[in-house]
């Protein structure tokens, strides 16, 4: 995969990851194992994945792995891209049995409706809000008829502004969602929406969670 000459918040966000790419690997290494509703939720979108049986999963916005190497552990054919270099490096290092690429997820060369499962684990967040129906569309595009995405993303109006972390000096936006905007933007990409999980946020978060999962209608035996 290649990525496209990058406007400036793809540029911003590959900057801010590759600098903290080390001490965010090892902050989040172990993050799932406190999030019981995490796993519950990643686990009942590989179950509909392998049920599907549609192709495989791609895992966009991968970073250091973790959540790639969890739905490898649950029986999917999945692969990770992210944006930053520095992060692709990490995980291929960390799970060397498994795929990872660079490239954007607005522009990826995958051919249409290749894809059973498309995974947008709190990736979503660094979209400017006008790039959002695009970028759903782009998910449509990748996903084969039957084929489920699944979105994860902090709730709320204000975007969290994240500046000089670990003291790198880079800053980056954090864009906070609202579930009801983005199952409606969702549904004029063409998905169905199958699931809303709204979850309270633990002790190191300070805003709810949201995780949607939606479906590409079609399929075997689908009219």
């Amino acid at each position: 995969m290649t990525t496209p000459s990058h406007p400036s918040h793809l540029h911003d966000t590959r900057t801010f990851y590759d600098a903290i790419a080390v001490e965010y690997a090892e902050l989040f290494k172990n993050v799932l194992e406190a999030k019981p509703v995490d796993r519950a939720t990643l686990a009942a979108f590989a179950e509909l994945v392998r049920t599907a049986g549609a192709g495989p999963v791609a895992d966009l916005g991968s970073g250091p792995g973790l959540v790639t190497a969890y739905l490898h552990s649950l029986g999917l054919d999945v692969f990770g891209v992210d944006l930053s270099p520095a992060m692709v490096g990490l995980a291929r290092r960390t799970y060397p049995d498994l795929r990872f690429e660079e490239g954007a997820m607005t522009a990826l060369e995958v051919a249409d409706g290749s894809l059973g499962g498309v995974v947008a684990w709190y990736s979503i967040i660094h979209t400017p809000s006008e790039l959002l129906p695009a970028l759903f569309a782009e998910f449509h595009r990748l996903l084969a008829p039957g084929g489920h995405l699944l979105l994860g993303f902090q709730v709320g109006d204000e975007p969290l502004h994240l500046a000089e972390p670990f003291g790198h000096p880079v800053s980056l936006d954090f864009r906070r969602l609202s579930p009801d905007r983005i199952a409606e933007l969702l549904g004029r990409a063409g998905f169905t929406l199958e699931a809303r999980v709204l979850r309270a946020p633990d002790e190191r978060e300070k805003v709810p969670q949201a995780h949607l999962l939606a479906r590409k209608p079609g399929g075997p035996g689908e009219p």
